[in-house]
Formats: structure tokens, C-alpha cells, sequence
């Protein structure tokens, strides 16, 4: 709480009360919130929305475990409500229409794609050995349209590799059982301390990745259809917690820091400072689920089109009214 009322920035007001728009708004069909649990350090407008999202009206919340699923997955299938996930990871579910609806963008960048002495460039990861958690998994869908964008069939001209658990991609690499994969943070600063390979893509700085989301607000389309109210209540305090991010990345790693969800303060301040969490404002997200699924396409990664994807899987309404309502 504390945190939040020092957030000057925003002004304790705005962040902890309600703004005059909200407080006109009914109170939330429902007091009870479900999130799929922040794993990552970029992650942080999920964890940092708890408080706003009280304010919100919520008195019941919790951040559910995923092991081995993904946020997305739990969405789908209504272990959760909501998730904040990267964008590849979205796409399969979207594909087969489970129950899954993308509801904003929140930031782009976050990932690098590494590679070994044998790869200088992306197009050189033709008949090469990529790591990733796991087939279908985000990081395996994303590279996937990086490849496609260069030309390369990511179903025949590369191997993909993975291991027995989903931490094992990094590991795969460092041992040499992989000539590239995709690394979310920390992961970048991790593999720079230690000099082990080199950047080919950062996605926060190299176009066309940088233009587009990496990362999506998601929800269930069941919750989001019987709990309109609740659904927009949700959106603004991750949307607000991304702004906090933007604004004031010192207060955001500190308060990670305090929590234990990136411990190493100087790790989550660069991370912090690096991403553009004000994207959100900005960039229109149906541009970046357009952009990967008529890649995915193309090459049969997917089997629906960039429209179908966009009509049965996002819902503008709630994030087009809020960028109206938040402006600054």
C-alpha cells in the first residue's frame, strides 16, 4: 500500500480512489478476481495491480500457479480469469477459439533471441537447432513467425529442441545442445554476465518487432461476457500498473524487489526502464495479432486467417473507452 500511495507521479488519489468515470460505474458482478501468476520480471503491472484493483472493488484476489501451463491455457479453460502473457502464446488457443479473448496490448520488447558462434543473423538459423520450453508454447510461436518473416519454414527448416521441463531452453543452450533460443527476461542479463552468446533480434529495439506487443492483457470470453462491469474494472488497474511502470520504474523495482518477485533490484530497474509500458496508449493491438497470424498462416502454423483471428478472439470495447477515460 505504501508503494502505491508514494506513487506521486500519478497522485495517491487517482491510484488508490476511483476516477470520477469509474465511480459512476455499477460495482463489479463479481468481488472475486483470478490472475495467472506473474513469472517474469516484465510481467510486473499483474503483480503491481493488487491494490488498484481493491480499489477497483475486488476483495478477493489471487494469483493462481501455472507449473507447467501457460497463463493463456488457464484462461481457456477457466482455471483463471485473466492473464498478462506474451503475444505467441496466445495464438494456438485463438486458433482453435477456446475460450479466449485478447483485451489490449500492455507493452512490446522483453525478449532477445540468442544464438552461438555458428549464427550471425536469423537467416542463418536455417538447419539449425532452436530451444524452447515446449511445441506451441509462446516462444516456439514466436520465433516461429520471426522465421517466417526471413523466408524459413519453421516446420522443415529448422529442429526444434526442448527439454523435460520449460526452464530447460536457457539450459539447452548454454550447454551447446542448441544453436539459438528465444530468452525472456532476466534471462538476457543472465546469459551477458556470464558471456555466453550473442543477440541476433532484440525485440525491444530492432523493427519490425519493436513496433508490436510482446506482451497481452487476455481474458476468459465467458467471464468477460456475463462480467462486462468487472472485466473493464480489471483492464484499468493493469492498465494504471503499467503506467506506474512507465512513470516511476525506481518505485516498480523496489516494490518487486521488496516482494521477491525479481529480487535483484538493479536487474528489475534496467528491465523496467528498457520497456515501453506506455505502449498500451499508444499502439493499436489488433495491428500485432494481424501482423503474426499472417505469418503464422502463411507457413500452416495456424490454420485461421488474420481476420477470423482478430473477430473471434479480441474484444476492443473496454481498452478503446479506458484510453479515452485515462488520458493524461
Amino acid at each position: 500500500r505504501q508503494f502505491l500511495e508514494n506513487a506521486s507521479a500519478l497522485g495517491a488519489a487517482s491510484l488508490l480512489g476511483l476516477s470520477r468515470p469509474a465511480a459512476a460505474e455499477p460495482p463489479p458482478e463479481t468481488t472475486k478476481i483470478r490472475l495467472a501468476e506473474a513469472l517474469v520480471a516484465c510481467q510486473a503491472p499483474l503483480r503491481m495491480a493488487e491494490e488498484l484493483l481493491r480499489a477497483e472493488g475486488f476483495s478477493e484476489i489471487k494469483y493462481v500457479p501455472g507449473t507447467t501451463e501457460t497463463g493463456p491455457s488457464m484462461v481457456a479453460r477457466g482455471v483463471v480469469d485473466f492473464t498478462q502473457w506474451d503475444v505467441g502464446g496466445v495464438f494456438p488457443l485463438l486458433d482453435e477459439a477456446r475460450n479466449l479473448l485478447v483485451l489490449a496490448g500492455i507493452h512490446s520488447g522483453c525478449t532477445e533471441l540468442f544464438a552461438n558462434e555458428r549464427v550471425r543473423e536469423i537467416r542463418d538459423l536455417k538447419g539449425k537447432r532452436i530451444a524452447i520450453t515446449k511445441k506451441s508454447n509462446g516462444d516456439h510461436i514466436f520465433v516461429s513467425s520471426i522465421l517466417a518473416y526471413v523466408g524459413i519454414d519453421p516446420k522443415s527448416d529448422v529442429d526444434w529442441v526442448q527439454g523435460s521441463k520449460l526452464t530447460d531452453s536457457k539450459t539447452l543452450f548454454v550447454e551447446g545442445k542448441a544453436d539459438a533460443f528465444m530468452a525472456f527476461e532476466p534471462e538476457p542479463h543472465e546469459l551477458r554476465e556470464r558471456k555466453i552468446g550473442h543477440v541476433i533480434l532484440n525485440t525491444t529495439l530492432d523493427r519490425p518487432w519493436s513496433q508490436y506487443f510482446c506482451c497481452v492483457i487476455a481474458g476468459n470470453s465467458k467471464f468477460v461476457r456475463e462480467n462486462p462491469v468487472a472485466t473493464k474494472r480489471v483492464l484499468r488497474a493493469l492498465l494504471k500498473a503499467a503506467d506506474i511502470c512507465a512513470r516511476e520504474p525506481e518505485r516498480a523495482a523496489r516494490f518487486m524487489a521488496d516482494k521477491g518477485y525479481e529480487k535483484r533490484y538493479e536487474i528489475g530497474l534496467e528491465i523496467l526502464k528498457a520497456l515501453p509500458y506506455n505502449r498500451w496508449r499508444e499502439a493499436n493491438p489488433e495491428d500485432t495479432l494481424r501482423f503474426h497470424a499472417l505469418r503464422l498462416h502463411e507457413v500452416g502454423m495456424i490454420k485461421s486467417t488474420p481476420q477470423k483471428i482478430i473477430t473471434q478472439g479480441t474484444d476492443w470495447r473496454f481498452l478503446n473507452e479506458l484510453k479515452e477515460e485515462l488520458k493524461v
